[in-house]
């Protein structure tokens, strides 16, 4: 490398040592005249976000305050009274938690020793990003996933807990109570535990709105205990609600370190000064790279196994979040920043070689690990093997990122690098915080609202209206039972004749399962074919 690099390193090199965090941009070909540039637009930014943190309303669709950052500050809550509320709830993840471990709480059939959480979108990667880069063979409780729809995929994770649901403890989280995905989730694995004779509501909690479908279901039938989720708490900023303490609490995770990591970026993530400011440091390389308007895509490559998730993760967030079509002014501006990674050095077996030599499409996110392991390691190169020094698998993974890091660098491929200590609960907590407030900042400079997701609304509203296809041409067939008929005709049949397509796909589905009695006929063509019941 240059020493003019050097230079820039030693100039943009930023070190945040009250949260373990250190980050360097200088891969970056940004100027200090656009950075110079972006001031107004951070100035603008600083300001929503301290009006949001006041209990603002940031949700139009919804009419609703944004307040994930008062779940580790509670004294930011815009009243007492939720203050408290939140307050409580922490106490009483903790206090359930420590009865559930101690056997006060306990199964129907004797102690838990599992955990099953039912949810989907940020009810399950929070969690599941949580679980993956804490848990480890000491853990309380072991934790499993339902984190869709998908009945091969539930029947997986009913297999990995055979024999053994009379010591699991099943979490549903749906804000509303409605959401399809958990609700399926959640009547298929009481019906597991209806299966093996045991009675569901003895193993079961709720996280869930007040009031809502799911919090009725559980007070009426008895469960063991529900946790509120604030209609002010975004799914995918959820994590340090209810939804991803209670998992994390009864997996044997500290849970208040995670906080106290959050808090302490929060703190940090509040200077209103772009150049110290580490969330505001990510949000100018990303408009940096995609010129505002998202035109190369985010690379998530942590150096570390336990946060393989952590892009999956940043899928959402990100996503979800600056995936809009409209600025705040109603303008079409189609914005977003498409986020994909896997872990390295999995990386080099993958897809680097086209980061290197193929389309420069993207910008990339390094994550560096410091601490290999708790103990030492040996050494798997020494002396006498011909290496050039003794060196271990960390340092193998260590030299794997700059390699990767200087590879793509030569080839003109801009990247930023995060560097952490350990992977433990305040990093974890930290890292959170880091991109929730860096999402919003980036969102403030692009000029759209981060905190609702109108297409994800049209995909479930797209989603009903083909269950409803569905119910009528279930109907048509019984009314002519022993009848044959294509797609065409079924659709025409049931007064949807502008819905062939979504009728041939419905039928094809069904007839490939038992569950609706349907029988298809091959045709000379696909669409020939014939169903009847």
């Amino acid at each position: 490398m240059s020493r003019a690099l050097w230079d820039r390193y030693k100039q943009l090199f930023q070190v945040y040592e009250p949260i373990g965090l250190a980050i360097d941009p200088s891969r970056m070909a940004y100027t200090e005249a656009f950075v110079a540039e972006l001031a107004p637009k951070f100035e603008r930014a600083f300001a929503k976000m301290a009006a949001l943190e006041r209990g603002e309303i940031a949700n139009p669709d919804e009419k609703r305050m944004v307040g994930h950052y008062w779940l580790r500050t509670p004294a930011l809550a815009p009243t007492p009274i939720l203050k408290k509320e939140i307050e409580d709830t922490v106490t009483r993840i903790q206090r359930f938690a420590s009865s559930v471990h101690s056997g006060e709480i306990s199964a129907e059939r004797g102690t838990f020793m599992h955990v099953l959480v039912v949810g989907i979108g940020g009810s399950a990667l929070g969690p599941q990003l949580v679980s993956a880069a804490l848990g480890g063979a000491n853990d309380r409780m072991r934790a499993h996933f339902v984190d869709n729809t998908d009945p091969d995929g539930i029947d997986r994770t009913l297999r990995q807990l055979e024999g053994r649901l009379d010591e699991t403890l099943t979490i549903v989280i749906s804000k509303s109570g409605g959401t399809k995905e958990t609700r399926n989730g959640m009547l298929e694995i009481a019906g597991a535990y209806n299966s093996a004779e045991l009675d569901f509501a003895r193993h079961a909690v709720a996280v869930t709105g007040l009031g809502s479908e799911l919090d009725k279901l559980a007070e009426r039938d008895g469960w063991l205990a529900r946790f509120p989720m604030w209609d002010w708490v975004g799914g995918r900023t959820s994590e340090t609600s209810a939804v991803g303490l209670l998992p994390a609490a009864l997996q044997g995770i500290d849970v208040a370190a995670l906080l106290e990591g959050a808090r302490a970026c929060d703190e940090i993530t509040r200077d209103t000064n772009p150049s110290r400011n580490p969330a505001a440091l990510l949000a100018t390389a990303w408009y940096w790279a995609g010129k505002g308007r998202g035109e190369k895509d985010m690379v998530v490559l942590p150096y570390k196994d336990r946060l393989e998730l952590f892009s999956r993760y940043l899928q959402q967030l990100v996503m979800e979040s600056l995936g809009k079509e409209r600025d705040l002014d109603g303008k079409v501006v189609h914005q977003g920043i498409a986020v994909y990674g896997n872990k390295g050095s999995t990386d080099q077996h993958a897809y680097v070689q086209q980061l290197r030599d193929g389309v420069p499409n993207f910008f990339a996110t390094f994550i560096e690990v410091l601490r290999d392991r708790e103990a030492g390691s040996m050494f798997v190169e020494t002396a006498a093997t011909g290496a050039p020094g003794p060196a271990t698998a960390g340092d193998y993974l260590s030299g794997f990122l700059q390699g990767t890091r200087r590879a793509l660098y030569e080839n003109g491929r801009e990247s930023i690098t995060l560097t952490i200590e350990r992977v433990d609960p305040p990093a974890i907590g930290m890292l959170i915080a880091l991109y929730e407030r860096a999402v919003g900042l980036y969102a403030e400079l692009v000029g759209i609202n981060a905190y609702h997701q109108p297409g994800v609304e049209a995909g479930k509203k797209a989603a009903t209206r083909v269950l409803e296809i569905q119910a009528k041409l279930i109907a048509y067939l019984e009314s002519n039972r022993g009848k044959a008929f294509t797609a065409e005709q079924l659709a025409d049949g049931i007064g949807c004749a502008d819905e062939v397509e979504t009728a041939f796909k419905i039928l094809e589905h069904a007839a490939a399962n038992p569950d609706h009695g349907l029988r298809r006929k091959p045709g000379r063509d696909p669409f020939s074919a014939t169903y009847q019941r």
